[in-house]
């Protein structure tokens, strides 16, 4: 028997009923297979087929039967989502989702009100839901910050060499970055539009303990060009202020060494590592989506230096 357990396959369904035919004792069927007889007796009672038909003899159609057996474990195990089994719960999420709210948020606000009861979920189960046949047919991705068609595929293509030197590597970050106590070190990624409104973008910098949120309009995305206007803001603030700077692996940010505070970047395919400023830029979109220019529309309350 393995440290694991695992489901009964067709092939040891029809070994069963071939024991069973042969009158095999369940002990020596269970030996046979590798599985604890518990797990015979349970697949056996679970499984046995009982039908009011009737043979032309007169003898009721009942037994184990492994296609049967199989065609109602699998019934059991397809189960349907938590949103689709709670209509209110249901409700309010597709409320929430149209008023502006995440996923996470709605997942959050559920979990501290703990009210009514059975009413948490999470957000994952959120957003498949949104993806799933059921939210695509009330058109819900569009109400979500990146508005996709479809979710992005976990892993990404493999990473290629890079210019930045492995001491850059966020592994090396100083351990106070995650704690957020410290003001200082930031957080800055680009965010780009459509090519059809030319190579205009912004730079997104955030403070990760204050969440202060700093705007740079670009005319391109060359790396001297983005990073000198990161340098210009840096430079304005005190050495205590700009203690580090947290980049993904974008061709933009290569000219890195022009900062005056040290750099360091994430992992490849990992943006996660620098999650304060890919939230901040996920409500960012709602007002400066990617079929619009920088110079057409601004965030209410910001301003693009």
């Amino acid at each position: 028997m393995g440290l694991h357990y695992a489901h009964l396959t067709l092939a040891e369904r029809r070994t069963i009923f071939r024991l069973l035919q042969e009158r095999q004792s369940v002990g020596s069927i269970a030996t046979l297979l590798g599985r604890h007889r518990s797990t015979i007796h349970r697949e056996i009672a679970r499984n046995f087929h009982h039908s009011p038909v009737r043979d032309r003899w007169g003898h009721p159609e009942r037994g184990y039967y492994p296609v049967t057996a199989q065609r109602l474990a699998d019934r059991r195990r397809t189960r349907t989502s938590k949103l689709a089994r709670r209509p209110e719960l249901c409700a309010h999420v597709v409320q929430q989702l149209r008023a502006g709210w995440s996923p996470q948020q709605i997942s959050g606000r559920l979990r501290c009100l703990g009210e009514p009861p059975g009413s948490r979920i999470s957000h994952e189960s959120i957003y498949r839901y949104v993806y799933g046949p059921d939210g695509r047919e009330l058109d819900l991705h569009p109400l979500l910050a990146c508005r996709r068609r479809r979710r992005r595929v976990r892993f990404g293509r493999k990473p290629r060499a890079s210019p930045i030197a492995p001491e850059h590597a966020i592994r090396f970050r100083p351990a106070e970055v995650d704690d957020r106590q410290v003001f200082g070190h930031w957080e800055c990624d680009l965010v780009i539009f459509m090519r059809r409104h030319g190579k205009a973008n912004v730079t997104s910098l955030v403070e990760r303990t204050s969440r202060y949120h700093v705007l740079l309009a670009n005319p391109d995305r060359r790396p001297v060009q983005v990073i000198g206007r990161i340098r210009e803001v840096l430079e304005s603030l005190p050495a205590a202020a700009r203690r580090t700077v947290t980049f993904d692996r974008g061709f933009e940010f290569l000219a890195y060494r022009m900062l005056p505070a040290p750099a360091y970047f994430c992992d490849p395919q990992s943006p996660w590592q620098k999650g304060a400023v890919e939230n901040a830029n996920g409500r960012l979109r709602r007002h400066l989506p990617l079929d619009s220019a920088p110079e057409q529309r601004s965030p209410g309350g910001w301003v693009l230096f």
